[in-house]
C-alpha cells in the first residue's frame, strides 16, 4: 500500500455534512468564517503514481459567534476526478486539474488550487462552480501559492512551465482583475512552487530540482546537480519582468517561502524550509510510494535565511535552525514586511524518532517554543488568526487539525498565538478522522 493512502492520509470514500460540532472551551467571539483545507484524496479504486496526483478534496469548518457550526468535506469536481487525461489531441487541458494543493479566498471567489492547472472557483459550502480563468485573460497555470499584498490588495501570482517561457508574473487588482502578465527573463524550468514578496520587489527561487522528463511518475522532476540554484528578484511595477536579477546560491530546493521583507539596508532577506540532495529525495521517494520510506514524510528540512545585497551583487545565507521543520506561515498582514514570528510544523528527526508538533519562532530573541501534540497524532499547517483588538504581532490564534490515529478523531485545536504550550483556547470535536492534507486559509466573514 502506498504510503500516501494509509494512516494519516487514508482516503475518504463518501462527502458528509454535520452540523452543531461539540466544542470544549470557548471559541473567541472574532473567529466568525470559515477554516478551510485541501489535499489529496483520490476516489475509491484509484491508486495515483503520486502523491501529488490525487484529485483534491476540500474540508471546511464554519466557525460563527462562539459555535462550530458545521464541518463539511467535498471533492473538487473537476475532468481529472473522472480520470480525464491532461494532455488531448488539441494539447494540455489546463481543467483537469487535481486542485487539490491549496485553497485561497480574493475578490470574493473561493479558489481551489493546483500549480499545473486553471484554478477551480468553489462556493461558500464548498460545491464546485468550474474552472475560473479570470474572465478570458489567463491562458496559462496558476501557482497554489499566490500572495496577497495587505496594502495594495492586490493578489500575485505566476505560472511556470518545463518549457518556454519557463515563469510568468501575474497581478491581479484587488477587485479580482487580472491587470498585468510579464514573462519572466531568464528563468529555468527548474521547479518553481512557491515565492515571495517585499514591498519593492517579487522574489522567485530556482532551486536544484528541474524537469526530468525520464522521471515515471507523472511529476516530471527530479534533483539535478548541473541545475544551478537562484534567487531571481525583480521590481513590482510595470515592465518590473525585464529588471530581474539573478543570484545563485547553494544547491537546495525550497518548496514554502515563510515570507520575505527589506532590512533597514535595504536588502532582500528570504526566509523558508529548504533541503538539501538527500532530503528532497527522501522526501520524494514518499511522495511516490517507495517501499520502506514509512508512514510520514521525512525530510531533513531546516529553516533557511538568504539575504540578498542589490548593491553589492551577493548573497549571505545560512540554516537558522536544526528542527526538521515545514508548511511555515506568519501573521499575513506582515506579508511583505518585516516580521518578527513565524509559525511551523516540525517533524520528527531525520531518523524518525520523536513526534510532530508546531513550532513558534521569536526571530528577534532566536527563542523557538514547541507543542508536541502526542504520539499517533499529526497537526496541520498553522493558520494565523489575528485577534480583534490586538496590539502586537502574535495577538491572536493558530488554528490546526490534529488527526489522531489512536482515537481515530480529529480535532480543530484553537491555539493562544502568544503562548503556544499552554492549554488550547477552545477544541472543537469533528465528526470523523480528518485525512491529513497541505494547505488551507482562514476566510473571516468580513472578507
Amino acid at each position: 500500500m502506498k504510503p500516501y493512502l494509509t494512516g494519516h492520509y487514508t482516503p475518504h470514500v463518501d462527502e458528509i455534512t454535520a452540523h452543531g460540532l461539540r466544542v470544549e472551551g470557548h471559541l473567541p467571539p472574532e473567529l466568525s468564517g470559515r477554516l478551510i483545507r485541501n489535499g489529496h484524496n483520490p476516489k475509491p479504486g484509484v491508486t495515483p503514481t503520486h502523491w501529488f496526483k490525487g484529485s483534491g478534496m476540500v474540508h471546511g469548518i464554519r466557525l460563527r459567534e462562539g459555535r462550530a457550526e458545521w464541518y463539511r468535506n467535498r471533492w473538487v469536481r473537476t475532468p481529472a476526478l473522472d480520470g480525464a487525461p491532461y494532455m488531448t489531441e488539441q494539447g494540455p487541458d489546463l481543467t483537469a486539474s487535481t486542485a487539490g494543493t491549496h485553497v485561497i479566498e480574493h475578490a470574493g471567489r473561493l479558489l481551489a488550487l493546483c500549480e499545473s492547472n486553471l484554478p477551480f472557483e468553489l462556493t461558500t459550502e464548498l460545491e464546485t462552480v468550474g474552472p475560473y480563468d479570470f474572465d478570458g485573460k489567463l491562458t496559462s497555470v496558476m501557482t497554489a501559492h499566490p500572495k496577497h499584498d495587505p496594502t495594495t490588495g492586490e493578489l500575485h501570482f505566476f505560472s511556470s512551465s518545463p518549457l518556454p517561457p519557463y515563469l510568468t508574473h501575474h497581478v491581479a487588482s484587488e477587485k479580482g482583475e487580472l491587470i498585468r502578465s510579464e514573462d519572466v527573463p531568464g528563468a529555468s524550468a527548474s521547479l518553481k512552487h512557491d515565492f515571495a514578496l517585499t514591498e519593492r520587489y517579487v522574489v522567485f527561487v530556482e532551486g536544484t530540482v528541474t524537469f526530468d522528463p525520464t522521471e515515471t511518475s507523472g511529476i516530471p522532476y527530479a534533483w539535478k546537480d548541473e541545475q544551478p540554484a537562484r534567487i531571481g528578484v525583480l521590481p513590482r511595477g510595470e515592465d518590473g519582468a525585464a529588471q530581474v536579477r539573478w543570484f545563485g546560491i547553494e544547491p537546495g530546493s525550497m518548496l514554502h517561502a515563510a515570507n520575505a521583507y527589506e532590512d533597514d539596508r535595504g536588502r532582500v532577506v528570504l526566509e523558508g524550509p529548504a533541503v538539501d540532495r538527500e532530503g528532497f529525495e527522501r522526501s520524494w521517494s514518499w511522495w511516490v510510494g517507495a517501499p520502506g520510506r514509512g508512514a510520514t514524510p521525512n525530510s531533513r528540512s531546516f529553516n533557511r535565511q538568504w539575504v540578498v545585497d542589490l548593491t553589492a551583487g551577493t548573497v549571505r545565507e545560512r540554516t537558522v535552525d536544526d528542527l526538521v521543520v515545514e508548511f511555515p506561515t506568519i501573521n499575513e498582514e506582515l506579508t511583505g514586511r518585516r516580521h518578527r514570528y513565524q509559525y511551523a510544523i516540525s517533524f520528527p528527526d531525520d531518523r524518525g524518532v520523536g513526534n510532530f508538533g508546531v513550532v513558534k519562532y521569536d526571530r528577534s530573541t532566536g527563542a523557538r517554543s514547541v507543542r508536541n501534540v502526542g504520539d499517533g497524532r499529526l497537526p496541520s499547517e498553522a493558520v494565523f488568526v489575528p485577534a480583534e483588538h490586538g496590539t502586537s504581532e502574535d495577538d491572536g490564534y493558530l488554528l490546526t487539525v490534529v488527526s489522531d490515529l489512536h482515537a481515530d478523531a480529529s480535532q480543530l485545536l484553537v491555539l493562544d498565538a502568544t503562548t503556544i504550550t499552554a492549554a488550547p483556547v477552545a477544541i472543537v470535536h469533528l465528526p470523523r478522522r480528518v485525512a491529513a492534507g497541505i494547505h488551507g486559509s482562514w476566510i473571516a466573514d468580513r472578507d
